[in-house]
């Protein structure tokens, strides 16, 4: 990618962007918006899970094992690094006393 001016402390993060992404090319851009709306999926999984399973009161360690899986990849899916199948937010969802729903929604 392009060199990128210095940014100051209190800038926020859609100015940045915003910033970053005026100086990109278009072949960079795609790279970019393509990786951006992969890990915003992945964040928002992550954030699921955490709220899902916080008020459902349960630590991360109950949660594995009502789940059959291991605290680490409670851990992993709550921070990104991983991101839960289908199945495995099913198991999350019983786990929590709550049911998964799948919608999509207008565009």
């Amino acid at each position: 990618m392009t060199n990128h001016s210095p940014v100051s402390a209190g800038t926020d993060y859609d100015t940045l962007r915003g910033q970053r992404q005026a100086t990109m090319t278009d072949a960079e851009r795609r790279i970019y918006d393509s990786a951006y709306a992969e890990a915003g999926w992945a964040m928002q999984l992550a954030e699921l899970v955490y709220t899902t399973r916080t008020h459902a009161g349960l630590t991360q360690t109950q949660l594995a094992a009502a789940m059959g899986t291991s605290q680490s990849a409670i851990a992993a899916w709550e921070n990104g690094a991983r991101t839960p199948g289908i199945e495995a937010l099913e198991r999350l969802a019983h786990a929590c006393g709550r049911k998964l729903h799948i919608t999509i929604g207008a565009a």
